[in-house]
């Protein structure tokens, strides 16, 4: 099915996507409508061309969400399972409250990225960020794992306050110098090939998406970002 989003309301757009019956659905000429994919049946597949607004996929389940295009703030919110797939850049508060599932970001993504992602049993997270993230990536992070592999940057790929508050889950940043003025919540250390073992697959995964060399990228130099096992942020909440 085929859907052409010029000048439609988000409202009457989500409405077409929620009452189809097909399983693959693409969406042309989009504006910044808002909430495409949230709470969203599973099993489907979303291909959206142009420029999705704010809250794209919350709360996915088991569906497949592609954007040819950029994506604007809290896409993945509060997602449970499946994927979201960014050809271009994508807005702050990405996967904001994420439990589950995976997202792919080909560009550069905003503040914020991964505040308050947690892992829950057989849940588990992950946000891979193909270029830079801007302040708090990983903001109280719970579980899972971002990666920013800073393709196309100099510098650290990351900007301040990475990390502040976390807990739990780890972070890895493709960089050859660590984070400067990391906050006392989080350690860091130079990834082993144990630690790069731990994300082969999602930069693999990463790699196939936008035509990138997984093994190249993985030869380069990681920084691993963890909880400091004195953080006092970690006895507030339940550990996985």
């Amino acid at each position: 099915m085929k859907i052409d989003a010029t000048g439609l309301h988000f409202k009457m757009l989500n409405q077409m996507i929620k009452e189809s019956g097909e399983n693959e659905i693409e969406v042309q000429s989009l504006l910044g409508q808002r909430y495409i994919g949230a709470g969203m049946e599973p099993g489907k597949t979303l291909t959206l061309c142009g420029t999705p607004g704010n809250t794209l996929g919350a709360y996915l389940k088991d569906s497949t969400i592609i954007v040819y295009g950029n994506a604007q703030d809290a896409t993945g919110d509060t997602m449970d399972t499946g994927r979201i797939v960014v050809h271009g850049n994508s807005g702050d508060t990405t996967g904001y409250a994420m439990r589950g599932g995976e997202i792919y970001i080909k560009g550069n993504a905003g503040y914020r990225v991964g505040i308050h992602m947690k892992a829950y049993e057989e849940h588990f997270p992950i946000i891979v960020i193909g270029g830079k993230a801007g302040d708090f990536l990983g903001e109280y992070q719970a579980g899972g794992i971002v990666i920013v592999l800073g393709i196309g940057c100099e510098g650290v790929p990351v900007g301040r306050y990475c990390g502040t508050g976390m807990h739990g889950g780890s972070i890895f940043i493709r960089s050859e110098e660590p984070p400067e003025n990391l906050p006392a919540q989080v350690t860091c250390t130079e990834c082993t090939n144990e630690d790069l073992k731990q994300i082969e697959p999602y930069v693999s995964e990463y790699a196939a998406y936008f035509d990138k060399d997984a093994k190249e990228l993985l030869r380069s130099k990681f920084y691993k970002l963890l909880p400091n096992s004195n953080n006092p942020y970690r006895q507030l909440y339940v550990q996985n």
